[in-house]
């Protein structure tokens, strides 16, 4: 057992995440190459929908890596390479949307559900239960004094 656990732990430390950027997309300034890196792993691919495309093996993730880069070699800035893919596809493109007023709705909606659901659980566990119906008639009342060893008999 303690063999199997070892070997477990060690194949755990040697697994190293997949990229999916092949070598002959690679550029040969290491600079630029970050700031690709750093670029393609905030823009979604459209395809697989939750990956960046530096993770993607998709067509159309190795397209928009090429594009990353052919941006960068023309002498874009980052931020100027991500305006061109948001203008081109809009920013569902984009992992992390920006803050603005058209994603204002987008950003609120989780804190104010959860603001509402806390407020609604704190007025409910404050008001006492009165359900109908509750109150017990004097045969029951007896009956649970019996059974609570108060009852004489």
């Amino acid at each position: 057992m303690k063999r199997l656990l070892t070997a477990l732990v060690v194949l755990c430390a040697l697994v190293q995440p997949a990229f999916a950027v092949n070598p002959d997309e690679q550029l040969d300034d290491p600079v630029l190459e970050e700031r690709a890196r750093d670029i393609s792993q905030g823009l979604r691919c459209l395809v697989c929908q939750n990956e960046s495309i530096d993770d993607s093996n998709a067509d159309l993730a190795r397209d928009l890596r090429l594009l990353v880069r052919e941006r960068l070699v023309a002498g874009d800035s980052n931020p100027e390479v991500e305006q061109y893919l948001v203008d081109r596809y809009g920013e569902f493109v984009l992992l992390a949307p920006r803050f603005a007023w058209h994603t204002l709705v987008l950003w609120l909606a989780t804190p104010l559900v959860f603001l509402v659901g806390l407020v609604v659980l704190v007025l409910n566990m404050r008001r006492p239960a009165n359900l109908p119906g509750t109150a017990l008639n004097k045969e029951e009342e007896k009956a649970l004094s019996e059974l609570r060893g108060g009852g004489k008999k």
